[in-house]
């Protein structure tokens, strides 16, 4: 059975993977731990070159009809002070414009109109061992199965990686060894707002419904608890917007979600027939939030090659082909993770000179067509 392909994992990296491979004819499928399809969950923000790898997916339209438009960006002091703002519908044109979209709505989108048992929800990829001509994999349930190519697209605690290359440890980011996610009734937030100040940076984002998205860390490293009441006592002193969004999250412990920020840093992604993808490949901190639109590019990218290669070269043409620009989101992650690690008076000094600047250098390389992203060179 050397001409199937498996995908570990059926978030949006899995899912892109599972789509893309149809578009070229190649059957796949994905094995979910999740009992049943995503019911609920967060927000997501999708800048430019995610909106333009989602439309090469063929789901553009339905990205149209249910994301919220985001046409501006705001970075504020901790007292409400603008220091810049970005004009994100002008810098990305109106084709590509940046959403807001709920994690359930894009898992649909990218989900509609596959075959059926494209999925498998219930099951999971435990472990993974490379053979000859392709991989046999162990699922949670205890099965084997042989495959001809796998895909490792199960986000940062990846079951495939370690598999592949051992146990290695997952770095802290430097943004914040932690974060607050949530979804909180919006206080009449109207775009992409950051506020920072010396105990927390928040941001809000408008997702539709009368609802913001939430996204709190603890800034210039500082602790961030796991209790809720930390969210409180970090934004006591924060904007009306803010104090509000945070109390009416706190009233729905629900809808709020506490994680470590972690990130995956490794100098392969492959190995044989298997290849890790998305945030079992090179998760980073959500200062760009390229986490999906790099998984979709990366599904992009693979399939044309699971298309056109021999498939013992696929894993590193691959590598080579996506590590750049990876690269190039991680060095920029950084970049302005030092900068929000700075005090609040050298923070506010720097950013109206420097914001807008790093803003276009962080995002200006990611505009190169989709299109071109899986042709040699």
């Amino acid at each position: 059975m050397t001409d199937r392909v498996l995908v570990a994992g059926a978030g949006i990296a899995g899912l892109s993977t599972v789509r893309a491979l149809r578009r070229h004819g190649i059957p796949a499928t994905a094995v979910e731990q999740r009992p049943t399809r995503l019911e609920a969950g967060l927000a997501i923000n999708v800048p430019g070159n995610g909106v333009q790898a989602l439309a090469a997916l063929g789901v553009g339209d339905g990205l149209r009809d249910v994301g919220v438009p985001v046409s501006r960006r705001e970075y504020r002091t901790q007292r409400g002070r603008l220091l810049f703002s970005v004009a994100e519908d002008e810098f990305w044109g109106g084709e590509h414009q940046p959403r807001c979209i709920r994690r359930r709505d894009l898992h649909e989108l990218l989900e509609h109109d596959l075959p059926s048992g494209s999925v498998r929800y219930g099951v999971a990829v435990s472990a993974v061992r490379v053979t000859a001509d392709g991989a046999e994999v162990t699922f949670s349930d205890g099965s084997t199965d042989r495959y001809g190519f796998v895909v490792g697209a199960d986000g940062v605690h990846s079951a495939v990686r370690p598999s592949l290359f051992g146990d290695e440890r997952l770095g802290a980011a430097l943004l914040s060894a932690a974060g607050w996610r949530f979804m909180a009734p919006n206080p009449g937030i109207t775009c992409w707002t950051v506020w920072t100040g010396d105990s927390g940076t928040v941001l809000l984002l408008p997702a539709g419904d009368g609802e913001v998205y939430g996204f709190a860390s603890a800034t210039r490293g500082g602790p961030i608890g796991s209790d809720p009441s930390w969210l409180s006592a970090a934004f006591a002193g924060f904007p009306e917007p803010v104090q509000t969004a945070v109390a009416e999250a706190l009233l729905r412990p629900d809808s709020m979600y506490h994680s470590p920020i972690e990130e995956v840093r490794i100098p392969r992604w492959h190995q044989g027939r298997v290849v890790l993808i998305g945030d079992a490949a090179h998760a980073t901190a959500p200062v760009w939030a390229q986490g999906a639109s790099l998984a979709v590019e990366d599904a992009l990218v693979l399939a044309e090659l699971l298309a056109s290669r021999d498939w013992e070269t696929v894993g590193g043409e691959w590598d080579r082909r996506r590590r750049g620009r990876v690269a190039h989101v991680q060095a920029a992650t950084d970049q302005l993770s030092r900068a929000a690690a700075k005090p609040a008076w050298l923070r506010n000094l720097l950013l109206p000179a420097i914001g807008r600047h790093s803003y276009r250098s962080a995002y200006g390389p990611l505009r190169t067509p989709v299109a071109s992203l899986t042709a040699p060179g």
